[in-house]
């Protein structure tokens, strides 16, 4: 029986590439107080049409958590100072929600073949659609770098950096967006395709000079090699490194882009910008949390009350902070028991051995999360679906197995009878 579900589930299916890749375009819209994205039509238009089959799988204990924390998180607007604000965000959860459940519906059943061809595919579509965009942009600019705050196709110039941001709408978030991709292609990088999607993901996430990103996407690798054998990845390592070098000569010698001068130099900002004025952001949301310690100030009230109090209306750049400031000790007790159980289940699953990957992704999502406000993702979402799925589709073979077996073996018979 596993054996003919393997074999049904090499088909590939279209659905679940235009899903996955969909779920990229984050800088493509239609505002209505909050974005409506083009996966989310894809959603709606999937669920009108299978609407007399859909079905809800029973929850996955982690699921459970994520639900318990958005209902803690939204609760906690009840009581703020700024209850449009709070409002809005339980819009978008809802919204949020309901694309989750469709997604997880629409894969829940395909196998893992489905799904990992699909990541591979959005993968390089992804990564190729945005360098494109880039060098693009880089054009139209006259591949002259001044400007603060300046977009054009791929391209944002942040204080006379030329940082890629691709189809979304940030060079930080484009890295959360590629995270899933970069694991992936690493963890698989046997084949000629995995390993161009592999080159891909790094270039583009050289390219947003991301620090916090790229540092996190640096500690992924080394992760990798210290869980698989390090000799062995030394042949992974040279391979990426040869055709990494030629772009790099490339873009210095024909496009006048040093990308390790530029990224010396963002390193070097680092001691007199604060991490983009994060340190100041961090102090301040902690502050709120001193003030207002058990149901904090109000989903998604920081922004308000740091435009009130300091004139701007910047999020905290830190996911942890920004649930403590609005949700106080409820909201980030229920986040980080949703973020436990997650990597229960992960462990006690056999993903670590079969499929690092997940593993790698929501460890890479979790630490970026330290460095930007990510109280609902496209991605996260999209990637706890897909870790739903896996679980899903290991519980049923365990169950098949069992079904196998109907009759205790003879030493278990044995056994039962001392």
């Amino acid at each position: 029986m596993e054996k003919r579900l393997t074999a049904v589930s090499q088909h590939y299916d279209i659905k679940i590439f235009f899903l996955f890749f969909l779920v990229t375009l984050a800088n493509y819209y239609i505002y209505v107080g909050f974005a409506i994205k083009p996966y989310m039509i894809f959603c709606g238009l999937f669920l009108v049409i299978h609407l007399g089959t859909f079905s809800f799988q029973r929850l996955q204990l982690f699921e459970v958590a994520m639900l318990l924390f958005y209902l803690v998180y939204s609760f906690s607007g009840a009581f703020a100072l700024y209850p449009s604000s709070s409002l809005r965000i339980f819009c978008g959860i809802i919204l949020y929600i309901f694309c989750f459940f469709i997604i997880r519906f629409m894969i829940q059943d395909v196998g893992h073949p489905k799904i990992e061809r699909g990541v591979s595919d959005a993968g390089i579509v992804f990564n190729l659609a945005s360098l494109i965009l880039y060098f693009a942009g880089l054009k139209s600019f006259g591949f002259v770098f001044a400007g603060d705050r300046v977009f054009q196709y791929g391209v944002m110039l942040d204080r006379d950096y030329p940082r890629l941001i691709g189809l979304t709408q940030d060079p930080n978030f484009f890295v959360f967006y590629n995270t899933l991709f970069f694991v992936y292609f690493l963890c698989h990088a046997k084949s000629l395709k995995n390993k161009l999607g592999l080159i891909l993901c790094i270039l583009t996430n050289l390219l947003t000079f991301s620090r916090g990103g790229i540092f996190v996407m640096g500690l992924l690798l080394l992760l990798f090699i210290m869980i698989k054998n390090p000799i062995k990845q030394f042949k992974l390592v040279l391979g990426i490194a040869i055709p990494l070098l030629v772009m790099l000569y490339t873009a210095i010698a024909y496009f006048n882009l040093d990308i390790v001068k530029i990224l010396q130099s963002r390193m070097g900002d680092l001691s007199q910008d604060g991490g983009s004025g994060r340190l100041e952001l961090w102090g301040r949301a902690w502050d709120y949390f001193i003030s207002h310690m058990v149901l904090g100030i109000g989903a998604f009230n920081f922004m308000d009350y740091n435009q009130f109090q300091y004139g701007d209306n910047m999020e905290v750049h830190n996911t942890f902070l920004e649930i403590l400031a609005d949700s106080g000790l409820l909201g980030i007790t229920s986040f980080c028991l949703f973020l436990l159980i997650v990597f229960i289940q992960i462990f006690r699953s056999n993903i670590p051995k079969n499929n690092p990957y997940l593993l790698l992704a929501f460890l890479g999502m979790i630490l970026q999360m330290a460095f930007l406000s990510i109280i609902i993702n496209d991605m996260f979402f999209m990637f706890m679906a897909i870790l739903s799925a896996y679980l899903h589709e290991e519980q049923q073979l365990v169950k098949n197995r069992r079904g196998l077996l109907p009759f205790p073996l003879p030493q278990q018979k044995k056994a039962n009878a001392h």
